[in-house]
Parts: structure tokens; sequence; C-alpha cells
């Protein structure tokens, strides 16, 4: 066991400075830092991620001797939405995340996240300021914008939005990724993930930070579908050296329409042998009252300052990671 630090005392100062430097982007555009509890009765039914729980026996409304179970968050995203609901204004917060995951050299089940929210704002103004802030913090003066569909051409010469399940297989066999337990699956939509993941992330944000926007539908499930493609969602990403920086919205405002993704989500986990997880019913009421036209974003605090600091491993610009925690 190693109970010093891996993060030394240069970095920590300028992870200080990396954090100060967040803060006055946002004081500068007068957005509200705000702060909102690491753990929730409600948690993500997204299929590709899973929270860690605690069990906790002291709410008002429980019977005696029963345990609720309750989420770490992993992000503030639910929480946020309710004070936008609420009547705040544009609001972010520096917080930590916890994801159930292995941990490596880009991955920590307990981490810092950025996220933001901008009222009237759509998914192309938030990129534009996403950018603004990668330069603040990282430098250049490049950014490249690519969308799902054109990415997925130029790499791989298919059409993700129209390709056949028997094509993305035929495209896991010219790269040799096809395995049987992905094929028995049967689900197209998890090739293109699996796809984008092995195949096409390498080759994005190489040089540069590169945004890739205009996720399919059934990737996005908390995301207004396009205006212009009813196929897509207003969704993007961004990867820079290898490393997958950001996530975004156009944030789906709709409630009934949300509770259906939601549905979908389990109904995916059913499938592929996960649990059913609890739809947040406080995130829907917040919906239900009215959440206001926005966009919001999260950033992963300690890739960026990876980034920032030419440092390979996330355990270097954290305190302790999970082996040393």
């Amino acid at each position: 066991m190693t109970w010093q630090s891996a993060l030394t005392w240069k970095n920590a100062q300028r992870r200080a400075e990396i954090l100060q430097q967040i803060r006055q982007f946002f004081a500068e555009r007068n957005v509200c830092e705000v702060e909102t509890p690491a753990l929730s009765q409600g948690t993500v039914t997204d299929v590709y991620l899973d929270a860690l729980s605690c069990k906790y026996d002291f709410l008002a409304d429980s019977p005696a001797g029963h345990s609720t179970e309750l989420f770490l968050q992993t992000s503030p995203e639910f929480h946020m939405k309710r004070l936008l609901a609420s009547g705040y204004g544009c609001i972010y917060q520096i917080a930590k995340a916890f994801r159930h995951e292995e941990s490596g050299s880009h991955h920590n089940p307990e981490f810092t996240m950025l996220e933001w929210y901008r009222i009237g704002f759509d998914q192309f103004e938030l990129m534009s300021e996403v950018a603004e802030l990668l330069q603040v913090v990282i430098g250049g003066d490049k950014v490249l914008f690519t969308s799902y569909q054109d990415i997925f051409i130029e790499t791989i010469s298919v059409d993700p939005l129209v390709a056949t399940f028997d094509e993305l297989v035929e495209v896991l066999n010219k790269y040799n990724k096809a395995a049987d337990w992905l094929i028995k699956m049967n689900d197209a939509d998890l090739l293109l993930q699996f796809i984008f993941t092995e195949i096409i992330e390498p080759t994005i944000g190489v040089n540069e930070p590169q945004f890739i926007y205009d996720f399919p539908i059934a990737q996005a499930s908390l995301a207004k579908r396009s205006t212009d493609d009813p196929r897509v969602a207003q969704r993007f990403e961004c990867y820079f050296k290898g490393i997958e920086l950001v996530n975004g919205f156009n944030e789906l405002t709709n409630a009934n329409e949300q509770v259906i993704r939601f549905e979908q989500d389990n109904a995916k986990r059913v499938v592929q042998g996960l649990s059913v997880k609890p739809i947040d019913k406080n995130f829907i009421a917040a919906l239900n009252h009215g959440l206001p036209q926005c966009s919001g974003v999260a950033l992963g605090v300690d890739r960026l300052i990876m980034l920032a600091l030419g440092i390979k491993d996330i355990s270097e610009v954290q305190s302790f990671s999970i082996e040393r925690a």
C-alpha cells in the first residue's frame, strides 16, 4: 500500500490555478456557481453508466427497520436542472461525481466534473463557449466541428443513420473487431457505439480539440430531437489527444418524452441482463413544472488538467486515486 499522493506539490498548485481560471471564466460571464447533493434517491437509467449506491435508514417517511437505497451522483445534472426549473439563471458547478467502472489511465470511479447550463443557448452556442474555455486553459486557437454522420462517412465510409445491422457487422469484420457476444445482442445501436469507441474515437481530435455533434437519438436520452433530422438528437462530445473531454446537450424539456426515453433505457438494460434503475421522480416533477430552454455540458476536470499539464495518467492529477484512497 502506498500512502503518498501521486499528485506533486507543483502540480497541485497548477491544478488550483486551473480551477481558479475556470471560476474566473464564469464570473466574467455572470454564470453563478452552485452546489448540489452528491447523494440522491434517483439515478441514471443509461445502459452504459452504473452508479455507486449506499443504504440510509433515516428518511422521514421510511418505515421502521427499512433502509432506502441512495445513489452517488454520476453527474450533478438532475439536481442542477431542478434548480433551473425552480427559477435559477445560468449556473455552473465543480463537483465530485462517481461511477461504478474500472479505473485506468483516464478513469477513476471518483472524479471532478465541471457542469454548466446556459439558458437560451442551443448546442452550437454552447460548443463555442466550451471551445473558449478550452482555449483559456490549454491554449491553441483552432477547434474542429464534425457531425456524427460525417465522421463515420469520413472514417469508415458508412452512413450510421442508414446502415443496416449486417453492414455494421461487415465493418467490425473489416477492422477485426467482431465478437460473438456483440453480434448475438442483435442491436444495431450497440454496434454503432462499439464502432465509434473502438475504431473512430482514436482518429478524433488528434491535433486540436474536435467536437462531434448530432448523435443518433438512441444515444442521447436527455437531448432534444433535432428539428432538421428526427433521426438525431442535439448532443455533442469533444475529444482531444485521445481523451474524451466533454458531453453536452440541447436539453430535453418535455417530461413525457423524457419518461419514455428512460423507460427505453431500462428496456435495453433488461435485454442486456442489467438491473432496472429507478426513474428520478423529482427530476420528472421538475420537468413537468417547466424547464427553460437551455443547453448544458459536463466536462471532466481531471482530464482537462491532464491535457493542460501534459500528464498521461489521471492518478497524477488527483490527490489520491482509488488505489490509494
